[in-house]
């Protein structure tokens, strides 16, 4: 039967082209007009640990991951253990013939307090200790399973393509699983072979053409009738775009004009940068434009070489995780004081230290707020799914122009390095504004300059350093409206008011809509807030809780600082159940809200595994909290 939805799991080492898998698999599927949500996990060593790419393939759009697993695709042994009980009833998992005799506890790469869960596991269930014991399991349970015979396949491809060295061809096992299931899911194998030909060169392409195509037929004559599942195409209405959140903030950043990047490597910011930097010429319709990319020698020297990019004139960034912004602490205290309008695109992972490098976090939200030397005003703004980092992206420059801040754009991990299927997005509306800028003519020679003059609203004009007429001085020191250092207490305190009011100012003056969302039954008794990477989980979850009648409304959180208190005060206050749902120990949203608010939450939902949330972990945890069968602290727990 053709299906609405399927889940599509791909499995193996890190460097064994899981990653590369993932991509054509769901660039496929765009091309067949289907949506395609999709999550990557791997580990923070560079090679030979398990890592793993989650698709969701729908004819409507999706919004996060669920559970469940339809078809896995395992390249290895490892990933059939970790990931078996994933796969639901009618589904499937293809397997190399050669892993089967494997045994489960002498698989090298699991960790030993893994391996301790395992034996406990194997013993509760009576199961063998082969992984071939684990499949026949598995089958009893109506899961189907599918030896695929790779040897095999590596030796007739290098037959037909005259590489007579296997060796060199055991990396294409990933083509050879996407043929395979694209062909259990008699999926249009053209758009298969147009997707691989898009991601490689061509000769590289024609190669993994010919895997593919080795796959698919020997599944389809091996194996017909056998799966429950079918992928159909369906005529998109309108051009789409996949994209993950790094490419998004990318885009989002060329599309508001961001000149400069300057930046030091870090997961998971660093994508961000590369595939700016990789897209370095702009294509115009008159002139090419070019964006600057600077690795620096560290992050310290990353942030300020974008603040003196924006004191020059250029809309210039930095991208960074949390250690990175650690170092840039000091430059970001530099900005606040002498109002640059600097962005930083921040990261988030799972710390503390290093921590999970590799994995997901919302740990840093009361960091961003408070780090910093003294006081000073900033703005942190926080995406909640992949087109906002787009919009958001362009946005921060214009408020940290507008009001001549350093803003902080907020993503995660999760929103990072899950890949979604778009409509192209719409940039027609996108404005510049560059707020009070002086240009040469409005400066009168012999007329002296202050570039922190007093003004009503605390922004003074501002000029490019350069600018005839118009002289700067800036420093580290507490300075007088010249810009020279002075200690005097009266210039102290309006100095300091001057900035801070700042503050007051954005709260008033951002449109509400641009700080907060608002979904479902706003008048309901029960509301969930959150921000971030959750917001696809709770939108779906929500929906799926309404039809068993069910009622919540949600507000996502986007503005941060100045958090809108008044606002979010007045929707708090007659709600008899408040729902905090975030990615880390303490519910550091909640704390905020309680801080501006004073009103705390009943219960909260946390996640702090360093994996995503899903809809069904979430689901389950919100329907017991409004049934009330929750404590008032639910951890999830679900992921590999």
């Amino acid at each position: 039967m053709a299906t609405q939805s399927i889940n599509w799991m791909a499995g193996g080492p890190q460097g064994s082209g899981v990653d590369t898998t993932a991509n054509i698999f769901g660039k496929a599927c765009g091309y067949g007009g289907l949506y395609v949500f999709g999550h990557r996990e791997y580990h923070s060593n560079i090679k030979g640990l398990h890592s793993y790419f989650h698709l969701r393939l729908s004819k409507t759009a999706t919004l996060a991951n669920i559970n469940d697993v339809n078809l896995l695709a395992a390249f290895d042994a490892e990933t059939i253990v970790r990931h078996l009980n994933e796969v639901t009833p009618k589904g499937a998992i293809i397997v190399d013939t050669k892993q089967t005799n494997s045994k489960v506890l002498d698989i090298a790469t699991l960790p030993f307090e893994y391996k301790d869960q395992l034996a406990t596991y194997i013993k509760e269930q009576n199961l063998g200790e082969t992984i071939k014991d684990w499949l026949d399991n598995a089958k009893q349970h109506g899961i189907e399973v599918f030896e695929i015979p790779y040897l095999e396949f590596i030796e007739q491809l290098s037959k037909k393509v005259g590489v007579p060295k296997l060796s060199m061809l055991t990396k294409m096992i990933n083509i050879l699983t996407i043929g395979s299931s694209f062909a259990l899911l008699k999926y249009d194998r053209k758009l298969v072979e147009d997707a691989i030909r898009g991601t490689f060169k061509a000769k590289i392409a024609e190669m993994n053409v010919t895997a593919l195509d080795i796959a698919y037929d020997y599944t389809m004559n091996n194996f017909k009738g056998n799966f429950e599942y079918k992928l159909e195409k369906i005529d998109a209405t309108e051009s789409r775009i996949f994209v993950n959140g790094n490419e998004a903030v990318a885009m989002g950043k060329v599309l508001g004009g961001c000149r400069v990047q300057a930046y030091y490597p870090i997961t998971p910011a660093a994508d961000e940068s590369e595939y700016l930097e990789a897209h370095e010429i702009l294509k115009t319709n008159q002139d090419d434009e070019a964006i600057i990319v600077i690795q620096t020698e560290d992050e310290i020297a990353a942030i300020n070489s974008a603040i003196g990019a924006c004191l020059a004139g250029a809309r210039a960034a930095t991208s960074t995780s949390g250690p990175g912004f650690s170092l840039m602490v000091e430059g970001l205290s530099w900005a606040g004081m002498n109002e640059v309008p600097v962005v930083i695109s921040y990261y988030q992972r799972g710390g503390a230290a290093t921590g999970l490098p590799t994995r997901h976090g919302q740990q840093d939200l009361l960091f961003t707020m408070r780090a910093g030397h003294g006081e000073f005003p900033r703005i942190i703004l926080a995406s909640g799914d992949i087109k906002e980092c787009f919009y958001d992206a362009v946005k921060v420059f214009n408020l940290a122009e507008k009001y001549q801040v350093p803003v902080i754009h907020l993503v995660d991990k999760a929103m990072a390095n899950c890949s979604q299927t778009y409509p192209v997005f719409d940039y027609k509306g996108v404005k510049i504004e560059r707020g009070n800028i002086l240009t040469e003519q409005d400066l009168v020679e012999g007329k002296e300059y202050r570039r922190f003059t007093f003004t009503e609203n605390g922004i003074s004009p501002r000029v490019f350093l350069g600018t005839k007429n118009g002289v700067c001085w800036y420093t580290g020191d507490e300075r007088n409206e010249q810009g020279h250092i002075s200690e005097d207490p009266l210039n102290r305190r309006r100095m300091m008011e001057k900035r801070m009011k700042k503050l007051e100012l954005i709260d008033r003056e951002v449109p509400l809509e641009e700080k907060i969302n608002f979904y479902g039954d706003m008048d309901s008794e029960n509301i969930v807030f959150s921000w971030g990477s959750p917001k696809g989980a709770i939108l779906e979850a929500l929906n799926n809780l309404k039809e068993e009648g069910l009622n919540c409304g949600f507000m996502q959180l986007r503005m941060l600082l100045p958090l809108p208190s008044i606002k979010v005060k007045s929707i708090l206050e007659d709600k008899k159940c408040i729902i905090d749902v975030e990615h880390n120990y303490l519910g550091q949203l909640g704390i905020a809200v309680k801080e501006n608010t004073g009103i705390s939450p009943t219960h909260h939902i946390l996640k702090y595994t360093g994996r995503p949330m899903t809809v069904t972990e979430v689901q389950n945890a919100l329907k017991a909290v409004l049934t009330g069968k929750a404590t008032k602290r639910e951890v999830l727990m679900f992921g590999s």
